[in-house]
């Protein structure tokens, strides 16, 4: 099976600027991947590459084989993406604009029973008479995902394609993207909901200042950068003198909440144990084991 999206040494310069620096990877067709990382690390960049509006410094991309600057028709035909910004043509209703955007891949009329199918499925039925200017922000964010499945694309890019949209929406919409998926589309996905890529990437590339920091699957990120903190809320007036009380313990303090890193899980025992020695009432605990996010936020911190 080939290659859904393969990056050789993708470099992109905007003059002093590194904004994609020797990217190298590949996914595999059907993967649900997740592309993380902070504002400016290049996630947007690298999307404007595959989809052919920016042409690389040096290296090349190609998206189900056809490389996407010297077989730009084939590879723009294989990929479909939701931009984060709502970018519409103010002057036709939903089902107008996605028969032109699938005019424009060379659809014809035969490709109006599937447009038909992604406005039910996306929940846009009562409103694809409507002119997009008059949708609301979350309808609007929908009909993004109609244009960009509306020529049957293998590929599916998502950048941020949640933000701005609320709770129900957002299950609705992942519903219907977690479908599609089953049904052999691969998926890419940018996200700041970090609880989103861990549900659902299989694999997951964490980005920082236009390089790949990891690169893994999501549960074998989760087991490499595994830990445990213990959380104990304290009174306030203890608060203050615990990092000199405790000294040698690596912590961190919030409000009237502790957060010890664990290096071992024995050391949980051992922290209550000497705080019970120095009289300092312990009003609520928990243990804390790492997430997504806070394997995202040591991979992609200043340093």
């Amino acid at each position: 099976m080939k290659k859904a999206i393969v990056f050789k040494n993708v470099r992109k310069n905007f003059k002093q600027l590194k904004a994609v620096d020797g990217i190298s990877m590949s996914i595999e067709q059907g993967e649900f991947f997740g592309l993380l990382g902070p504002n400016g690390a290049g996630k947007s960049t690298l999307i404007n590459m595959m989809a052919g509006l920016v042409r690389p410094s040096h290296g090349s991309i190609s998206v189900m084989g056809f490389d996407v600057n010297k077989d730009y028709q084939k590879a723009r035909h294989s990929v479909g993406i939701v931009p984060q910004e709502l970018v519409f043509d103010p002057f036709f209703n939903v089902r107008e604009m996605l028969r032109f955007q699938a005019g424009y891949f060379g659809k014809d009329k035969s490709n109006d029973r599937w447009v038909d199918e992604i406005i039910e499925r996306l929940d846009l039925a009562d409103k694809a008479s409507t002119n997009m200017r008059m949708l609301s922000g979350g309808m609007k964010r929908r009909a993004l995902i109609a244009q960009a499945l509306v020529h049957r694309p293998p590929v599916i890019v998502l950048d941020e394609p949640t933000a701005g949209v609320d709770v129900e929406l957002r299950q609705r919409l992942w519903g219907f993207i977690k479908d599609l998926n089953k049904e052999g589309h691969t998926i890419v996905l940018t996200t700041h909901y970090l609880e989103e890529a861990e549900t659902l990437c299989n694999r997951v590339a964490m980005m920082k200042s236009g390089k790949i920091v990891a690169l893994n699957s999501t549960k074998n990120l989760l087991k490499e950068f595994s830990s445990k903190n213990l959380k104990v809320r304290l009174q306030k007036n203890k608060i203050q003198k615990i990092a000199t009380l405790m000294k040698g313990d690596s912590l961190e303090l919030e409000d009237d909440w502790c957060t010890f890193k664990l290096k071992k899980i024995s050391d949980a025992s051992r922290i209550i144990e000497k705080l019970n020695v120095l009289k300092i009432q312990i009003l609520d605990m928990e243990l804390i084991e790492s997430d997504l996010e806070n394997i995202f936020l040591k991979l992609t911190s200043k340093d």
